[in-house]
This record gives C-alpha cells, sequence and structure tokens, in this order.
C-alpha cells in the first residue's frame, strides 16, 4: 500500500499541463470529495498499528504535493492568460490615451514670448538662485538701500549673498555683461518673495521682463512696445503711464490697460474704473548700464515687467492664484484644448 501511495506521489511530481480543464481533472483525482486521498484516507484503519505512522506521513507527503502542484499550475496558467490578455492579440482596437493639457501660467507665458519674438526679441534665462550683485546691487540697489525693503527676500541662512531671485531682472544684468547692444531680449521665470500666501498673492510667482539697449532709444520706443503688446495680448491697444518708482529704471512708470466697464466682471476687477494695472517700466537707469559694462553716453534703453500669474487669471478668469500650484487635475484639465 506505502508503495501504491509512492507510486502517486512520482506520478503528481511529473505532471504537468497548461490546460485549465486538465488540471482540474487532476486536481479532483487527488484532492476531490471521492479522490484518491480520500480512498487512502479510508483505508487507514486497516493498517497495522506498527505501519500507522509510516502510512500517516506518506498520506500527507501525497497530499502536500497535490495540493501545491495544482496551486502552481494554477498561478502559472493565470499569469500566462493574463499576458496573453494584455499583449497576445494584437488585432484588439488600441485604447484611448488622454491627452494632457498645458498649465496656464505656460500658456500665457509661451503666447507673451511669441508676442515679443515677432517684434525681434530673444528669449534669455538664468539661475532662479541669485548672488546680491545680480538681484540688487548692480540694479542700483547698493547694500542697506532703502528700496531693498519693496522686496521681501528669501536668504540663504548658509551664505547671506545668496538669495532666491526677488525678479528675473537678474538675467538681464547677466544678458548684459556678456553681450553687446544691441540688446533686445525679454526674461520669462520663476521668482520668490516672503509674503504672506492668500488668493492674491503667494510666496512665488512668474514673470516676464523685457530690455532693450540700443543708440538712441527713447520713451516713446517704451510706450510704443508696450502699446503694441497689449494690443496682442488682451486685445486692447488704449494704455496710459502713471509716474511710479523703480530704482533701476529713471523715469519709472506703471502700465495701466483700458480694460472697459462692458460687464459686471469690468466692474469687479477693475474697481470701477476701467483701468486695469499689468505691471511696470522705465528707462534703464545710466548706472545699471555703467554697472553692466555699457557706456550710458553712447547708450540708452527700456525695460519693463508683467506678471504672467496675474495675466493668467485675468484672461482665464481665475479666482485664486493658489490654484496655479495645487496641480488640482480637475482644474488642469479645463485647459486641454489651449495651445
Amino acid at each position: 500500500m506505502i508503495q501504491t501511495i509512492n507510486n502517486h506521489i512520482a506520478e503528481v511530481q511529473a505532471f504537468s499541463s497548461t490546460n485549465k480543464e486538465e488540471i482540474e481533472n487532476f486536481r479532483i483525482k487527488y484532492l476531490g470529495k471521492k479522490g484518491v486521498l480520500n480512498d487512502f484516507f479510508a483505508e487507514f484503519k486497516n493498517v497495522p498499528n506498527d505501519q500507522k505512522k509510516e502510512f500517516g506521513q506518506v498520506i500527507n507527503t501525497l497530499k502536500n504535493a497535490a495540493q501545491e502542484k495544482v496551486d502552481s499550475l494554477k498561478e502559472a496558467l493565470e499569469s500566462s492568460t493574463e499576458t496573453k490578455g494584455v499583449y497576445g492579440d494584437l488585432s484588439r482596437p488600441g485604447e484611448v490615451i488622454p491627452l494632457g493639457s498645458r498649465h496656464p501660467i505656460s500658456i500665457v507665458k509661451n503666447k507673451i514670448i511669441d508676442i515679443f519674438l515677432r517684434i525681434g526679441f530673444n528669449v534669455s534665462e538664468g539661475p532662479e538662485m541669485e548672488d546680491d550683485w545680480h538681484n540688487f546691487t548692480a540694479l542700483n540697489l547698493p547694500e542697506y538701500h532703502p528700496a531693498r525693503d519693496m522686496q521681501d527676500t528669501f536668504f540663504i541662512q548658509t551664505n547671506p549673498d545668496v538669495l532666491l531671485r526677488t525678479h528675473t531682472s537678474s538675467v538681464q544684468v547677466r544678458y548684459m555683461e556678456n553681450n553687446k547692444p544691441p540688446i533686445r531680449t525679454i526674461s520669462p521665470g520663476r521668482v520668490y518673495r516672503n509674503e504672506a500666501i492668500s488668493a492674491r498673492s503667494h510666496c512665488f510667482f512668474h514673470q516676464v521682463e523685457g530690455l532693450y539697449v540700443d543708440k538712441g532709444v527713447s520713451f516713446a520706443d517704451l510706450k510704443q512696445t508696450l502699446q503694441y503688446f497689449t494690443t496682442e495680448m488682451f486685445g486692447k491697444s488704449k494704455i496710459r503711464l502713471r509716474p511710479s518708482y523703480f530704482p533701476f529704471t529713471e523715469p519709472s512708470a506703471e502700465v495701466d490697460v483700458y480694460w472697459g466697464l462692458e460687464t459686471d466682471a469690468d466692474h469687479r476687477i477693475t474697481k470701477g474704473t476701467g483701468w486695469l494695472e499689468i505691471g511696470g517700466c522705465g528707462m534703464v537707469d545710466p548706472n545699471v548700464l555703467k554697472n553692466c559694462g555699457i557706456d550710458p553716453e553712447i547708450y540708452s534703453g527700456f525695460a519693463f515687467g508683467v506678471g504672467i500669474d496675474r495675466i493668467a487669471m485675468l484672461l482665464h478668469q481665475i479666482p485664486d492664484i493658489r490654484m496655479f500650484s495645487e496641480n488640482d487635475v480637475r482644474f488642469l484639465e479645463q485647459f486641454k484644448s489651449a495651445l
């Protein structure tokens, strides 16, 4: 009897199949209610007492071998079926690949870049972690200058001379140091300021700043450039320049575009005036040109800057600036059709 069981163990170990029906028949043969194992267990009572221990061990060996064999064959079969289902049928219809979407900040930035590329500006970029010279001193903001307080700065604790740039004007300084006039460039990028986060402000945001340096550049050139930009960007050609102060430009001005008062939204975003501030501008201060190795007696220039986040909020009627950085898929999917 023990030899018969050993023969079954050998048969179990030798069995192999990739057919689901054959595997099920094998399971029933050994592990079913009327299977071989049940017959051997029923025979246990007739085995002499001195052989029962050995007989029981051999039956358990057969049972474990049969169960392991069934489990391994089923697992292999399921794995094979899954692979075939995914890769085997090459004639099946393709699955629809979800389309990605552009971030509204990228949409507006690319549109601004495209507008200025059409009138001869190139794009320059620089590091977000800057030194004091490029972010402040070269821009007519020497150490302890009170105007530095206009920009709450993130300084690197281990090195007080290193900081997160507060504007992309630092890129313009680097560009003027490495290029001779005529210079016509825009500098888009992310900037950082230590401000309280709310629906209207954030500790990081995005700017595009422009710079034009050449012989005979005037304030009239600046105004015409800004008028072209507002017409192309918003479809609004009426602008005004209000006197202001920036350390790196003189004279300086705030740029307003006439948005109109046709809807309730127009009244809300312009506070009932019809005018909307979009950025700042001015003629490059001679000290800045001198700091960058450009002779202010020969060359003059203008600079301007606009906030990408603010324009994106305006164009897409986004009420909260924090939505740009929360990565909410429901919000981002709204911009799938935008280029």
